[in-house]
């Protein structure tokens, strides 16, 4: 799974405490919200609701750089910068 994953799985605690260093690029997702929060609620099962997590990305600091990330590396699961898969697959169409 990708980087966020990992930062949601690992809660509040920064990546330095393991000797990870972050990229720089990569900076924001430590102040990402999810990463307080139940991983769960941003990759819901199919059918699943994605109200949680997309509470949660309406007050996250971050959330453009999220998208931004998800748009740039297109990711194709989960809730990213307040967006489904689904959703960031329009953004995408629109865009070209």
């Amino acid at each position: 799974m990708q980087e966020l994953v990992l930062i949601a799985l690992k809660g509040s605690q920064p990546a330095e405490a393991d000797g990870d260093e972050v990229p720089a690029e990569l900076e924001w997702q430590e102040r990402a919200l999810c990463a307080q929060t139940d991983p769960e609620a941003f990759f819901p099962e199919k059918g699943g609701s994605t109200r949680e997590a997309k509470r949660v990305c309406l007050s996250c600091e971050v959330r453009v750089q999220c998208l931004d990330y998800a748009l740039e590396n297109d990711e194709r699961f989960g809730i990213w910068g307040g967006l489904s898969e689904r959703e960031r697959r329009r953004v995408k169409k629109h865009a070209v």
